[in-house]
């Protein structure tokens, strides 16, 4: 039972943790603006999404029944438990700027900006589409 409602919550979940990673990446362009060389980051939220429900789904075709923790270091421990959020292990990537400054700061505040409050946006509307998905399983729930 506990299965069936991680695997129909797993995509929105995965989602919502990676467009906290995003608004992080976001927020560290904006606020190092004035930075020299300062490169701006960005997630392909597209592949990055995929690649996180994917692996999720393989974890719960296992035996565990819910998603796989992977180790990224040597000094953690072993075994096979509950990740809460794969967001942590997302590629980040160089923004092409299309009017570089003099002093090798890349960010351009503009565009910073827009994907900033797009990224806001959306993720406002996985977190009013995750609530209604959970009040419609309560609602199942519920007796008559």
């Amino acid at each position: 039972m506990l299965d069936q409602l991680e695997s129909s919550l797993n995509y929105h979940q995965q989602a919502l943790g990676l467009r906290q990673a995003r608004h992080e990446v976001l927020s560290a362009n904006i606020a190092n603006a004035d930075t020299p060389n300062y490169k701006a980051r960005d997630i392909d939220f597209a592949s990055e999404l995929k690649k996180a429900v994917d692996a999720g789904q393989q974890g719960q075709s296992g035996n565990s029944g819910g998603l796989t923790l992977s180790r990224t270091s040597e000094h953690h421990l072993m075994g096979q438990g509950p990740a809460t959020n794969t967001a942590t292990d997302t590629d980040l990537l160089y923004r092409i700027p299309s009017q570089p400054s003099l002093d090798g700061n890349t960010v351009e505040m503009d565009r910073e900006r827009a994907q900033f409050a797009d990224n806001a946006v959306r993720y406002q509307a996985a977190l009013t589409i995750m609530n209604s998905r959970i009040q419609g399983l309560k609602t199942a729930m519920q007796p008559e």
